[in-house]
């Protein structure tokens, strides 16, 4: 069973540039909750309690549940705006959840044992994580916040892909159903190249010697 955590909110009716910039002045986000047979609702965050949910993986992949003054509504967070320079969440796009239908969303790769790894105690091998999130297709109740992917066991020269990530029950990865060229890397243990350093290349300046003095005119 997918965890959801619930959010408080509360109904917007202001609309529009001048209420929005109001809203952040006072220390609440604007947001829009949308999709399912309802009406798209505006509602507003308090800044505080998002930005301290932005901090965790499950803000961004969970069901989440808004609560307003008691009526839950279930959630996926779509899109984010932050401000450009300042610590400052700007706007917030939810999409309502069906639970009995199918949804597709990135859930992000939390890797483990790389340490312990043969791989990961040689100082000659460099491992890299080509992807950190996978796009997954399931029912919401079968959503999870994070998919592991246990290194323990790789190898020098080891090569991780997509379709050897180990997924829960009723998780798929749309993808993989694309074809064998879309079974990409997820991790590659490699040895460093040292670089060689390259003698250096002949001066394509002519000598001062070889140089033909001009005649004094």
């Amino acid at each position: 069973m997918a965890k959801t955590h619930e959010i408080k909110v509360e109904r917007r009716e202001d609309e529009g540039k001048g209420a929005s910039r109001r809203l952040r002045h006072a220390g609440t986000v604007p947001a829009i909750v949308y999709g399912g047979e309802l009406k798209p609702v505006s509602i507003q965050l308090n800044h505080n309690e998002v930005w301290l949910a932005s901090q965790h993986d499950w803000f961004y992949s969970s069901i989440l549940d808004l609560s307003l003054n008691g009526d839950i509504q279930k959630v996926l967070l779509r899109d984010m705006q932050r401000h450009p320079f300042k610590q400052q969440i700007m706007h917030l796009d939810f999409q309502r959840v069906n639970e009995n239908e199918t949804l597709r969303t990135a859930v992000p790769l939390h890797f483990l044992n790389e340490d312990k790894s043969p791989a990961g105690k040689s100082a000659e091998v460099v491992v890299t994580h080509e992807l950190n999130e996978v796009v997954v297709e399931c029912l919401p109740k079968d959503l999870p916040e994070f998919i592991e992917i246990d290194l323990a066991d790789l190898a020098i020269g080891a090569v991780v892909h997509l379709s050897e990530v180990k997924l829960p029950a009723g998780v798929t990865i749309p993808e993989l159903k694309l074809g064998k060229e879309h079974d990409v890397a997820v991790v590659i243990a490699k040895h460093g190249k040292e670089e060689v350093e390259e003698a250096p290349a002949e001066s394509a300046e002519v000598p001062a010697s070889k140089v033909a003095k001009k005649d004094d005119k």
